[in-house]
């Protein structure tokens, strides 16, 4: 992990069968992502990346909306304050 983020989530959502939504914001920092979970992201404010270990590597603003897959194993950098809409499905 660089820095030290601060994350809060906001869960609006869940139906108690492996989907739930909500509201996701954090600090800026850098940590270590793997997901095996499938996760729908609508950034609302901020700016970052989110690296994956083979080097691609996604830029995300205001506005952008990308699709997280179960196995995505890479970085999560937050460059300023960023907050979001997710949507996961375990």
């Amino acid at each position: 992990m660089v820095g030290e983020p601060k994350h809060r989530t906001w869960n609006v959502e869940d139906d108690g069968e492996g989907t739930y939504a909500g509201l996701w914001e954090s600090t800026p920092g850098e940590w270590r992502i793997e997901y095996d979970e499938w996760e729908f992201c609508h950034i609302i404010s901020g700016e970052g990346t989110v690296t994956h270990d083979d080097g691609t590597t996604l830029r995300y603003g205001p506005g952008d909306a990308f699709v997280l897959r179960p196995g995505f194993r890479g970085t999560w950098r937050v460059d300023l304050t960023t907050r979001k809409h997710y949507v996961i499905r375990t």
